[in-house]
């Protein structure tokens, strides 16, 4: 190892505080979905107003995304993430506190929201400064593990603890949680080990005007930005109203939490094995198409399923497909977009997949007048069929 740049251990404590307060703004995130009845019922409110909660995440990305990435590359990763350490801390627990007051409660949730930007915006800023080149991408990867399990964790636990807690007591404990986290990442995170982790000229620099003009440029890297609306419209869509989507067929919140942990499960799968084949084969666009046709049987099986093991099978199998298609994507924008920075691809394709919250609105608008989303998810396998006729177009780099 030349002594101009030098691997530390210490990046492996950076890595994994990073991961942990992204794992525990997942659970905020997610935290009203599975219970989306009883938290109405109980804040006096429609079904709409609880999953605007989950929807406020989407909606307060789209216009921060941009000046956050500034604030990131201007002032360095460990400011922007800490003020966004800071801000879901304070209105994390402050949501807890809010007892049975809506208001509050949204307004705790909108702190939240404008948190998250600072923390996914540095998905790749993180691995830049204490990693090197060649092991960036999985360390990205264990990043998005971490933002999945978070949400499994969210999904599953709120319909257990409601069993003997209080909502709001569930919230607090869930803020106190990030609250912890919080004050590690504050503690213990530094902005760059004392020598470089890389060779120069292998450092990572994100968001780039001229990367960014070149990479609109390039129509298969618009056509991905389609598809990745798509496929995280509906996979956003699908953990917003899991609750709805399976109540009318008799379905409990406890079921909605383990659908929502099954289909996340199957994508954790997913994740390690169709990337892992992409890259051994070095093809990028069939695995591409295999992921958005494969989720088709599962969403169906999750429109019609009135049986636990077809529900449950359908979710795993529409995770398997679904989620495998982000990290394959990723690389392959990186790759089409070459010599445009990493960050700057992955930050446009987060914006449009945030973007996405338009779809979430449409799936609670399409419901039949029994409560079914029945409409809304055929029109989301009509979009997968869309999607994986537009990935023909998508041609592998030489």
């Amino acid at each position: 190892m030349s002594d101009q740049y030098k691997l530390y251990g210490y990046r492996w404590v950076v890595l994994a505080v990073f991961m942990f307060i992204n794992l525990t703004i997942q659970m905020l995130w997610i935290a009203y979905a599975p219970i989306t009845g009883p938290a109405a019922a109980f804040y006096g409110v429609s079904d709409w107003w609880i999953g605007l909660l989950a929807m406020t995440f989407m909606i307060a990305f789209i216009p921060l995304s941009i000046p956050v990435s500034w604030v990131i590359d201007t002032y360095g990763f460990r400011l922007a993430v800490s003020i966004g350490a800071v801000l879901m801390a304070v209105f994390g627990v402050l949501r807890g506190l809010a007892g049975a007051n809506y208001n509050l409660v949204l307004w705790s949730t909108v702190g939240i929201a404008v948190a998250q930007p600072f923390l996914l915006n540095a998905w790749t800023t993180v691995p830049a400064k204490w990693f090197p080149v060649d092991f960036r991408a999985t360390a990205v990867g264990l990043v998005t593990l971490a933002n999945l399990v978070g949400t499994a964790l969210g999904m599953v636990l709120t319909p257990v603890l409601i069993e003997s807690m209080s909502i709001p007591g569930v919230q607090l404990l869930y803020g106190g949680i990030t609250a912890f986290s919080s004050v590690l990442f504050l503690l213990l995170v530094r902005e760059e080990p004392p020598t470089p982790a890389c060779p120069p000229g292998q450092e990572t620099r994100a968001l780039m005007l001229d990367g960014l003009k070149h990479a609109l440029k390039i129509k298969p890297f618009w056509l991905y930005l389609v598809i990745s609306f798509i496929g995280l419209g509906i996979f956003n869509g699908i953990n917003t109203w899991v609750e709805n989507i399976i109540r009318p067929r008799g379905f409990t919140p406890t079921d909605a939490g383990t659908l929502g942990a099954l289909m996340i499960a199957g994508g954790l799968v997913g994740a390690v094995v169709l990337p892992t084949l992409s890259d051994k084969l070095h093809k990028r666009q069939p695995f591409l198409m295999l992921a958005f046709a494969g989720a088709i049987p599962g969403l169906l099986g999750l429109t019609f399923a009135a049986s636990e093991w077809l529900l449950f099978g359908s979710a795993v199998l529409l995770g398997f497909f679904l989620v495998s298609a982000m990290p394959i994507g990723m690389q392959y924008a990186a790759e089409i977009t070459y010599p445009t920075p990493e960050g700057t691809s992955n930050g446009l394709i987060q914006l449009f997949g945030q973007g996405a919250v338009v779809f979430v609105s449409i799936m609670e608008a399409m419901k039949s007048s029994d409560g079914s989303f029945t409409p809304s998810l055929l029109l989301a396998v009509g979009l997968l069929v869309v999607s994986t006729g537009l990935i023909t177009q998508m041609k592998d780099p030489q």
